[in-house]
């Protein structure tokens, strides 16, 4: 077997029928968001991780709806609203996915 290559993932993107309130979900667990617009395009909501990695939320069309997806986040738990302990916290956000939240 020869040697893995690196891969990192640089983008996600939500599709959400219910924008505004995803937008406050991920915003309250310290996600920091600016609105967007390319072009075009609708207007939606972008954080960039300390990673570098971007997480966006659009809205859905039809057709373009993120369903059954679980995520993971590292976060510090002591700024998230309302705040959450040290830990594991599994959440679901207005759409029905899966946040599974690592809280230091």
């Amino acid at each position: 077997m020869s040697d893995p290559k690196p891969v990192g993932m640089t983008l996600l993107v939500l599709y959400s029928p219910r924008l505004e309130e995803c937008w406050r979900f991920y915003q309250g667990l310290g996600l920091d968001f600016a609105a967007e617009r390319h072009g075009q395009g609708p207007e939606h909501y972008a954080a960039v991780l300390p990673n570098g990695m971007v997480l966006e939320l659009y809205p859905a069309r039809s057709g373009r709806q993120t369903d059954a997806l679980r995520l993971g986040l590292a976060i510090d738990g002591s700024t998230a609203t309302p705040p959450l302990t040290p830990g594991r916290h599994i959440l679901t956000d207005p759409d029905g996915r899966t946040v599974e939240v690592h809280s230091t």
